[in-house]
């Protein structure tokens, strides 16, 4: 294994999903709620080919530094790719998997992590905010709760967050 610095694996992280146009990448520092990992880095794509595209260039980009992944689930599927970087956990989220999990609120005690990357906003929630707010103006609907309700069906086993 590499020897490369967790912070500055997160950052690698989500510059590479940056070269790929990931959206709305966010750091999340674990260290003081949990053991099995220091970080977490949420980032999302377009659709399910961009979602696989993204984490298969983490992947490489990883490996291509010693820093080979100990585990990746949802590649196949492209909704929800995590990647087990062992100090570092990667979300790579389609955007209605994303919301529908709510990583940010389920780990809201996490302080959010500045990386120093130009462009790169550590709270980007206002620029999600913002586009709920223009989908509700333009017609759409929305959850009373903010769509964080947990249907029948979801958390089925299979998904990562089961």
């Amino acid at each position: 294994m590499g020897e490369l610095d967790p912070l500055m694996k997160a950052k690698l992280i989500v510059e590479t999903a940056l070269e790929l146009k990931a959206e709305l990448p966010i750091a999340l520092d674990m260290r003081k709620l949990t053991a099995f990992a220091d970080f977490f880095v949420i980032l999302t794509g377009r659709s399910d080919r961009q979602v696989r595209s993204i984490a298969d260039t983490i992947i490489q980009t990883l490996k291509a530094r010693d820093e080979e992944p100990l585990g990746v689930e949802g590649l196949d599927d492209g909704k929800w790719v995590l990647i087990d970087c062992n100090d570092a956990i990667v979300h790579v989220f389609d955007p209605d998997t994303r919301i529908k999990y709510d990583l940010e609120r389920l780990w809201r005690d996490a302080p959010r992590i500045d990386l120093g990357i130009p462009g790169v906003d550590p709270n980007p929630e206002r620029e999600r905010e913002q586009g709920l707010d223009a989908d509700l103006e333009q017609g759409g609907e929305a959850d009373a709760d903010g769509g964080d309700e947990l249907r029948s069906g979801e958390g089925e086993v299979g998904d990562p967050a089961a």
